[in-house]
């Protein structure tokens, strides 16, 4: 049996988007398997070490996310930097997925700074960019369509040291303009995509699971294939709702 250590950040704030649901996820698909998930939970003020396997980062309103962006870079960066360094996995949804950019600057011109892990910066629009989300993603070569909801005001545009999570096939993406959605550095991945993002998504769960695992034992992992006729049908469900073709 392994064990899986994910460091929870800021759950009492950033949560607004069912992120909760997530952690239940990656818990269960381990325990199918017969591995066992730890999980730390770490809030405002918490330092965080840097060994864990997994870190996850979810989303917020703007008053949390504004104080989430105030306490981020000075008591989680340093150690979310080594991980990072070391091959563990981040995973970004939302505003979280901006925090994890270089950060988010307001309607007002107020910046909320993020810590730089992926290289993507933020800045407010007039509309907000809301609805149903399919995207073709591509990880290590291997694409595969992916669903959620996205809610935000954000136009996030990506740098020469990240690429997109994937393509938009409905919806709006990162900035309604480019056609790219969340990014991608190493083993760090943000997105817009939540509802919560991993239900429906049984493949990017067992890709952030594996990675994890694999950070964990510090050999290639290969995970046993699930039983997922429910995940498959709420996926084909959200295609569907989305107008896009199967």
């Amino acid at each position: 049996m392994a064990v899986l250590r994910v460091c929870h950040l800021y759950p009492g704030e950033l949560n607004i988007y069912a992120d909760r649901g997530n952690i239940a996820v990656l818990r269960r698909r381990c325990e199918w398997r017969g591995h066992r998930l730890e999980v730390l939970e770490a809030g405002i003020g918490d330092p965080i070490p840097a060994d864990h396997d997994l870190y996850y980062l979810g989303g917020g309103q703007d008053r949390d996310q504004l104080v989430v962006a105030e306490d981020l870079p000075a008591t989680k960066a340093a150690a979310l930097r080594s991980a990072m360094a070391d091959g563990a996995v981040l995973l970004a949804v939302c505003g979280g997925f901006q925090l994890a950019g270089h950060g988010y600057t307001a309607v007002d011109g107020s910046r909320m700074p993020g810590i730089g892990l992926l290289d993507a910066d933020t800045v407010a629009g007039p509309t907000r960019l809301i609805g149903d989300l399919v995207i073709e993603a591509e990880l290590e070569g291997e694409r595969h369509r992916v669903v959620g909801f996205e809610n935000h005001a954000g136009r996030t545009t990506l740098g020469p040291g990240s690429v997109p999570l994937g393509r938009v096939s409905s919806g709006h993406g990162n900035n309604g303009a480019d056609g790219g959605e969340g990014a991608v550095t190493g083993r760090a991945i943000g997105t817009y995509l939540h509802g919560p993002l991993l239900p429906k998504n049984p493949w990017l769960a067992d890709t952030v699971i594996r990675w994890g695992l694999e950070h964990a034992g510090g050999a290639p992992v290969r995970l046993d294939p699930l039983e997922d006729h429910l995940e498959e049908s709420a996926h084909a469900a959200a295609v569907a709702r989305a107008g896009v073709r199967r």
